[in-house]
């Protein structure tokens, strides 16, 4: 595993993370507990989960169970993880007597305060070492929301402000890191989010690397998607253009004796800003693939017949 420091200002990570949004709702306590483990094992330090992930999947339960399940999975091992959760999404709907409606806009000072408490204790620690603001509420002023994070910094309770799905126009260096949706089948944050994190020296960790599966080998075209896939239900990614792209890249990484998820996550890893690629999993083989498919470093030439294949820009899928 490589390691490097997020942003110009902020940890040191894995450049493979490892995504907890299955823990709680795909994952159970013993799942969720192979697949950190295995991550451990695989040297992943980075751990990125959210307040409201866990519940309304196939197992039930309630949001905070995946904040739960990653805290009660990493015991013992706390001090050897850079562990970053994110809040600021709706955790019940309004007008039902939830956190918003309790506690005000998502991003407001009163919010802030509430929900780093609540991570805290949900997650069994003292300390977040990288809290992100999930999306913005659309209603507080960011320099509130920054305002009170950085009171937690001072209060020891986080290490460093992070965000995601920040438009580019409000990103600035009091964040160390910005998350979005970015693949190899979409490429627009190269439009504005990644200038804009180079300017601000802020770190890009991209979420669904392997859009939603269709980088990971699975899907072919001509091929019905494997039963109880992600893809099998999500049928309006399985376009003839994206498919064709898949083929392209496909060929691209047997050229080079890649796989896929070789080229998916190794050649994502190596585009500018980008800080460490976001990976979810089910299950220990998947993460311990995941990990390993990073070790790939593309050439100056290997990244320009990538481009080629998808512009910089460009989004397919």
């Amino acid at each position: 595993m490589r390691y490097r420091t997020l942003g110009e200002r902020g940890p040191t990570v894995s450049v493979v993370g490892l995504g907890g949004n299955n823990f709680g709702s795909r994952l159970d306590e013993d799942g969720t507990k192979a697949v950190v483990h295995a991550a451990l094992d695989a040297g992943i330090t980075l751990f990125d989960t959210a307040d409201m992930y866990g519940g309304f999947g196939e197992r039930g339960g309630s949001r905070g169970d995946g904040e739960r399940l990653l805290g009660a999975a990493l015991k013992g091992r706390r001090d050897d993880v850079v562990l970053a959760t994110k809040f600021g999404m709706e955790m019940s709907p309004p007008g039902e007597g939830g956190e918003a409606d309790l506690y005000g806009p998502r991003g407001s000072r009163r919010y802030v305060r509430y929900a780093v408490e609540a991570s805290l204790h949900r997650l069994g620690t003292d300390r977040i070492d990288l809290f992100q603001y999930h999306e913005p509420d659309g209603v507080t002023p960011l320099e509130e929301t920054v305002a009170a994070l950085h009171e937690l910094v001072d209060e020891g309770k986080i290490g460093y402000l992070g965000c995601s799905n920040l438009p580019a126009e409000q990103l600035t260096d009091a964040f160390v890191s910005t998350q979005a949706r970015y693949h190899l089948l979409d490429r627009s944050v190269e439009t504005d989010l990644t200038p804009a994190c180079l300017r601000a020296g802020v770190g890009l960790l991209p979420y669904y690397p392997l859009a939603n599966g269709l980088l990971s080998g699975k899907y072919r075209s001509g091929e019905q998607p494997p039963p109880g896939s992600r893809l099998s239900w999500r049928q309006g990614w399985l376009t003839d253009e994206a498919l064709d792209r898949v083929e392209a890249l496909t060929a691209y990484g047997a050229e080079r004796g890649l796989t896929l998820l070789q080229v998916a996550v190794g050649g994502l890893a190596a585009l500018p800003a980008v800080g460490s690629v976001i990976c979810g999993a089910m299950s220990a083989a998947q993460v311990t693939a995941n990990a390993a498919a990073a070790d790939w470093i593309p050439d100056p030439a290997d990244l320009a017949a990538l481009d080629a294949i998808v512009s910089p820009g460009e989004r397919v899928v």
